[in-house]
């Protein structure tokens, strides 16, 4: 009797005839990448058998005879042995998929009606009239913010006047030196004001409509060599007359000395249609101005500012309180408006 011995025949996958050939040429997965134009990633899915993760069969198919080529090996054989084994997986995995039950529809019993579109409404309005009273109590009890950016205290300021800027809360009064002055809708305001030899304090307040304040002081030293000029300012305290001493005009330009009484003005002076000078005088200050033909003032406090023209009786700029502008002045005097 003769006997038959079964021998069995192990086949390869194409991962492993790929990894196969990899690793006897010694070589990695970014040497053959490099050479066949395949990413590394994709060539790591082929050695695995991952064929779910890879691009489209068409695509694969030309990765194979890239790396065929390199290998010299047939394509034929490789994309046919692919899409054999792509296709067996295929069927694995649909029998693995569990059997989806479809779950029955829910619908919901929330019917929008005008009651409720009321409520909902009548519950924004109590929590808009709650956020409102809110903000309107906060004001109340709190103090506005104000932020002096400069200049800083204890600055040294060589001149006769200084840049006083910050930030306060917005929509509220800003004074400086007891004078108010403009403040932007971002609550940022700007000021000249103007400074004595020597050290000066300048008082920034910030009010809020319900007349809380929150106020700062700075500091600064002024240094300045006290010669009168056409635009020099004389200090009235201590040691000082409150007038300027005899200046000299330019031929063909007539004078003005200004003074301000009492508190902090905020002045403004144009010589000829040019503006010569912006800013807040200190009480008993003196500033000479000259023009050829007219000097047009305004000025924060008109009964506290008073005018003399080419030497002239001083006059007061304005008998009532409160501000006045555009007031013209000529060789001759005020000029009637």
């Amino acid at each position: 009797m003769v006997k038959f011995t079964t021998k069995k025949i192990k086949s390869i996958t194409l991962g492993e005839k790929m990894k196969k050939f990899r690793q006897e040429r010694r070589l990695s997965l970014s040497e053959i990448s490099r050479n066949v134009s395949v990413q590394t990633k994709y060539l790591q899915y082929l050695e695995e058998g991952q064929y779910s993760k890879l691009p489209a069969p068409v695509y694969v198919k030309g990765f194979l005879r890239n790396y065929a080529n390199f290998a010299n090996m047939s394509p034929e054989s490789l994309i046919r042995q692919y899409e054999r084994e792509q296709k067996i997986q295929q069927n694995i995995n649909q029998k693995e998929e569990p059997i989806k039950t479809k779950k029955p529809e829910k619908f919901s019993n929330l019917v929008i009606t005008p009651r409720i579109i009321l409520v909902a409404v009548g519950i924004f309005l109590v929590f808009w009239g709650f956020l409102y009273l809110y903000r309107q109590v906060n004001n109340f009890v709190s103090t506005p913010r104000l932020v002096i950016k400069s200049p800083v205290a204890g600055a040294e300021i060589d001149g006769r006047f200084v840049r006083v800027s910050g930030v306060a809360e917005k929509d509220a009064q800003v004074l400086v030196n007891g004078q108010s002055i403009l403040v932007n809708e971002n609550g940022e305001f700007s000021e000249d004001v103007g400074l004595r030899e020597g050290l000066n304090e300048i008082t920034v307040v910030a009010k809020n409509k319900f007349d809380k304040e929150t106020s700062e002081m700075v500091s600064v030293n002024a240094n300045y060599q006290n010669e009168p000029t056409d635009f020099d300012v004389v200090d009235g305290g201590e040691g000082g007359s409150g007038e300027n001493s005899e200046n000299s005009t330019e031929p063909g330009k007539f004078s003005m000395e200004l003074r301000v009484a009492e508190e902090p003005t905020w002045i403004s002076i144009e010589a000829d249609g040019s503006l010569v000078y912006s800013g807040v005088l200190l009480p008993d200050s003196v500033q000479n101005f000259s023009a050829e033909k007219e000097i047009k003032v305004t000025s924060g406090k008109g009964n506290s500012t008073f005018i003399k023209v080419n030497g002239k009786s001083e006059e007061v700029l304005s008998e009532q309180a409160g501000a006045v502008h555009d007031l013209i002045f000529t060789p001759d005097g005020r000029a009637q408006m």
